[in-house]
């Protein structure tokens, strides 16, 4: 074992304890990967990553993503939260974004200000699901199947199942089945009216209690603003609260340049620094 530098991180939040919280080996080399899961799982956190140097001649570095059980190739508030421990830790890219290196290959993080944004990585699956599933889907939620105004597959890495409901009042009163859930990705995203957001989303997945509830999510987010903004059903760039139901206030800010290169992008603040033993 040896002492290595670490991190916690608060991601999608300005203020610390409201977001989603991150663990940040910065220096994983020599763990092997039941090292790195068994340190995920002690953590009790949605993730951990671990920093490694990069294989590929335009990475700044590389990441490994581990949640509870299994390691991600790609994670959307991992992806922020470890850029953002990088950088404070002396971290100096070798062009004008960030490049991180991980499972889906490279991703580029821009420097927007204070908030750092990643360009979502291509859909591994789109368009509309199986009726049998959003049918499923709408009795695990606990709504009527005439409810769901519209869904599609999100997968880009995590394989998200999303649907939009009427309402960001509808998303927010939800009490998802556990039992009828049990092994789904599943998104779903509703219209604000008024306020500083236009989107209520929340993210439910199997978790090691059954069903568990992400407070704030980049990786759905990423995959719901390409369907969303492809499908026309969102402009071109937004903001989305999250992690409201479990006294969390994220904020995600949604964008598509010119190029339909759709970006993810939030705050983060270090909430812990120090070193681990591992």
């Amino acid at each position: 074992m040896k002492q290595r530098p670490f991190a916690q991180v608060d991601v999608f939040t300005t203020v610390p304890y409201l977001g989603n919280p991150l663990a940040v080996v910065m220096d994983g080399t020599g763990l092997s990967t039941a090292h790195m899961q068994a340190f995920t799982d002690w953590t009790n956190l949605s993730e951990a990553t671990f920093v490694l140097p990069p294989t590929h001649p335009q990475a700044d570095y590389a990441v490994r993503i581990f949640c509870p059980g299994r390691e991600l190739p790609f994670a959307g508030h991992p992806t922020l939260g470890t850029c953002h421990a990088w950088l404070q830790a002396g971290g100096v890219p070798k062009g004008r974004d960030v490049v991180q290196e991980c499972g889906v290959g490279l991703v580029n993080i821009q420097r927007q200000g204070t908030r750092l944004a990643f360009a979502a990585p291509p859909l591994r699956r789109g368009g509309p699901m199986d009726e049998a599933d959003v049918q499923l889907i709408a009795k695990g939620l606990g709504v009527a199947r005439q409810d769901i105004v519209h869904h599609a597959w999100c997968n880009n890495g995590p394989q998200w199942r999303g649907v939009m409901l009427g309402s960001a009042e509808q998303v927010l009163a939800l009490k998802p089945d556990p039992d009828v859930l049990q092994g789904l990705d599943v998104g779903v995203v509703g219209p604000h009216t008024q306020g500083e957001t236009q989107f209520e989303v929340r993210a439910f997945f199997p978790g090691n209690n059954g069903l568990a509830e992400d407070p704030v999510t980049g990786s759905l987010n990423a995959a719901v603003g390409q369907w969303l903004i492809g499908a026309g059903l969102a402009p071109n760039s937004y903001v989305a609260s999250q992690g409201t139901c479990l006294a969390r206030a994220g904020r995600v800010y949604v964008h598509r340049d010119a190029q339909n290169q759709v970006w993810v992008g939030g705050e983060s603040v270090t909430c812990i620094k120090g070193s681990v033993q591992l």
